[in-house]
């Protein structure tokens, strides 16, 4: 019967999701009939996430024929795959230190029972939530670790009431010639600008301007356009296969052109204000950007990459970078059904942060196979590297690829898998150890990113990774998710311009369903990046336009136009091992491993008609909440401390215990009960707004580009 009980235990949550098409709604608590007994499994309650191990406990109860209900609890810990496309989590080499019963006293076949379970689970795929996961995590160890380096100073921002589009040149322009004319095009831009011997272009949409000057402020809007010119733009565009996208608007924008980090605020006309209840602050409702109005400070906030800034006459230039600490205590109290509650994830201390948090503890993972898979590096010249300040690594300038140089080693992370050689050129193999002074690279390295890329494990077959979302440019400062080092980093530029990661300018956006989000020409969607002549690092993808408002249009889900721009490069949630065409096997792949126990062996849960409201503290006792909030113990024997030797029969108190839980184990279930809550109420969100396997796209991830002089 254990034998079953420990089977049932460890799905923890899980559910088989044979088919991407629909993820099944899962029921708690489970139920499993063995002969004459009724197992009952209680949703578990995790403990701890450290890199891709999980550890936690759950409460389970057995009824036999004469009604008569043992409660009882187990442990256990377990490595974990995960796929965040999906949400879904392998449970993999399952340990089980402790089950225990305290109202059976003879637990000698436990043990025996415990050690057949776990041949059965190895050979098995147990999947889980990964929302559920995130909500019943305890505490997160060391989260501003590394946050003081982050470069918090603001960007040149800029205000506009008219429609507008920022155009961002990485720095100083760089031109080169346009094969096959007399026309120079802009190296060092998402944006399509060509140059003739008199005026610089803009192509976007059906629209064209012209300025006789590049970072001039007046860029007008002309029909006389030079045939070369527009000839070679068509050609550019179609060699890209960019679509134009028209966009059904009289409204011509203005034109900012910026070589510095920048981010455009735009509303349709004067501020429209709308009051946030139960406290004295305000939001502008005809603006997709999160801007609220604190009356009693008569200052403007605003939400860009996660950080705010603040600012009391809204003019250029005169913003302020605020710590997430300092922010007014009414954002904390704006509440959860506001129109916008969304900004609480930028808030310290409200559990929608502490949400965020957790995700950054939550690696994507693949195994490696060690034959097949591999990376090329190619360099713009003989290999150049770059020493980073205050360590001893040196990073590789040249080169589109990400190479470290340890030592007489070279080191390239590729799609989140370490790969080494002896020579920088390579060739390359997949790596089973990651170098320790990659911890010592600071923020201020443009290869900062590679340092939540680890190596579990390794067999000499197979490698297993994963990395955090700081891999992809999402980083914890003052309690908060931010996103980008807020670094500039200087792009390489010889024969080939390679620019770096970038942090402003791309009106990035946090969705607690997707991760980051990106709003490039937030004002004119048809005017974006994905008009230009090739890639640049940050995607391109949110289409709708400031002119309907404040309505969520990144905040809820794949609604409202964010789906688009998740297929289009929201990628901090995207799993970069998908764009890896051989070597990598995902979690939800392992489904295809053959089980070594035969079909009629394995066993199955059934939803249970009973409450799930049964809870275990940390010391094995079973605890139930009410309706009303009261607890109640559910054992009647205390529990053994898993970290404690079992107690004999003759040694135990005579005397019952109360059934009511202590004030610290009361505080501690309650959290347990609002954890569940969180996690189930995420899980069935998620699913509502969880994206079609189409919209999945498999297109990769954006990266730096390479074009030749």
């Amino acid at each position: 019967m254990i034998r079953f009980i420990l089977l049932a235990l460890i799905l923890l949550g899980s559910t088989s999701l044979f088919s991407q098409e629909k993820v099944p709604e899962l029921v708690w608590p489970r139920e499993i009939q063995e002969k004459e007994y009724t197992i009952t499994l209680y949703q578990s309650q995790l403990e701890s996430l450290e890199g891709n191990i999980m550890k936690g406990r759950m409460a389970l109860s057995v009824k036999n024929e004469k009604e008569d209900i043992i409660f009882g609890a187990l442990w256990f810990n377990a490595r974990i795959s995960t796929d965040l496309e999906t949400r879904i989590a392998v449970l993999e080499n399952i340990d089980i230190p402790k089950v225990k019963f305290p109202d059976i006293e003879d637990e000698s076949k436990l043990e025996k029972l415990k050690t057949l379970i776990i041949e059965d689970i190895e050979s098995m795929n147990l999947e889980m939530s990964l929302d559920r996961i995130l909500s019943g995590i305890e505490s997160i160890e060391n989260e501003n670790e590394l946050g003081e380096k982050l470069k918090n100073d603001p960007p040149e921002i800029f205000f506009r009431t008219v429609p507008a589009v920022l155009v961002i040149i990485d720095g100083e322009p760089i031109l080169e010639n346009i094969e096959g004319s007399k026309l120079e095009t802009v190296v060092n831009t998402p944006f399509l600008i060509i140059k003739d011997n008199k005026n610089y272009y803009i192509h976007g949409g059906n629209y064209w301007y012209k300025a006789g000057e590049l970072t001039s402020e007046k860029w007008n809007v002309t029909k006389s356009v030079p045939k070369d010119v527009e000839k070679a733009s068509k050609k550019m565009i179609d060699n890209q296969g960019s679509p134009e996208v028209k966009e059904e608007s009289s409204e011509i924008p203005d034109i900012i052109v910026t070589t510095k980090p920048s981010e455009l605020i735009i509303s349709d006309g004067e501020l429209k204000y709308e009051p946030i209840d139960k406290t004295s602050l305000l939001f502008v409702s005809n603006s997709e950007n999160d801007i609220i109005l604190d009356i009693n400070l008569q200052t403007h906030f605003v939400l860009l990459n996660g950080r705010w800034y603040n600012s009391k006459t809204l003019k250029d230039g005169e913003w302020e970078f605020i710590e997430p600490e300092k922010l007014p205590k009414e954002f904390t109290t704006i509440p959860s059904n506001a129109t916008i509650a969304s900004v609480k994830v930028s808030v310290p201390g409200t559990s929608e942060a502490q949400e965020a948090l957790y995700e950054q503890q939550m690696p994507q993972t693949a195994v490696v196979d060690r034959k097949t898979a591999t990376t090329k590096v190619e360099y713009d010249g003989k290999p150049k590297f770059e020493k980073m300040e205050g360590t001893s690594v040196q990073y590789a300038a040249n080169t589109e690829s990400t190479v470290i140089k340890v030592d007489k080693t070279y080191y390239c992370v590729d799609e989140g898998i370490w790969f080494e050689s002896s020579k920088a050129e390579g060739p390359w193999k997949v790596s089973d150890k990651r170098p320790d002074e990659v911890d010592e690279i600071p923020p201020s390295a443009p290869v900062y990113n590679v340092k939540y890329v680890y190596i579990y494990d390794s067999t000499p077959e197979v490698v297993y990774v994963g990395y955090t979302p700081g891999y992809c440019h999402s980083y914890v400062y003052g309690g908060v998710v931010v996103y980008g080092t807020g670094y500039y980093y200087r792009p390489w530029y010889g024969a080939y311009y390679y620019p770096r990661p970038v942090t402003y300018g791309f009106g990035v956006h946090y969705n607690p369903y997707t991760g980051w989000g990106f709003s490039v020409g937030v004002s004119y969607g048809w005017f974006s990046m994905s008009m230009h002549h090739h890639n640049y690092w940050g995607p391109a993808g949110y289409r709708h336009g400031y002119r309907h408002g404040y309505h969520h249009g990144y905040h809820r889900g794949y609604h409202n136009g964010y789906k688009a721009g998740y297929a289009r490069g929201s990628y901090n949630s995207r799993n970069v091992y998908n764009n890896r065409p051989a070597g990598v096997r995902l979690p939800t792949n392992g489904r295809d491993r053959v089980s070594t126990q035969p079909a009629s062996n394995r066993r199955s849960t059934q939803p249970s008609q009973k409450p799930n409201n049964v809870y275990t503290d940390r010391n094995g006792n079973v605890y139930s909440r009410d309706n009303s909030g009261n607890w109640s113990q559910k054992n009647k024997r205390p529990a053994t401390s898993p970290s404690q030797p079992s107690t004999r029969p003759s040694q135990r108190p005579s005397t019952q215990p109360s059934t009511r839980p202590s004030t610290g184990t009361s505080n501690q279930l309650q959290r347990d009960y609002q954890n569940r809550s969180r996690g189930n109420t995420n899980y069935n969100s998620y699913q509502q707004s969880r994206p079609s396997p189409s919209s999945r796209s498999s297109q990769a991830r954006p990266s730096g580009s390479m074009r030749r002089r």
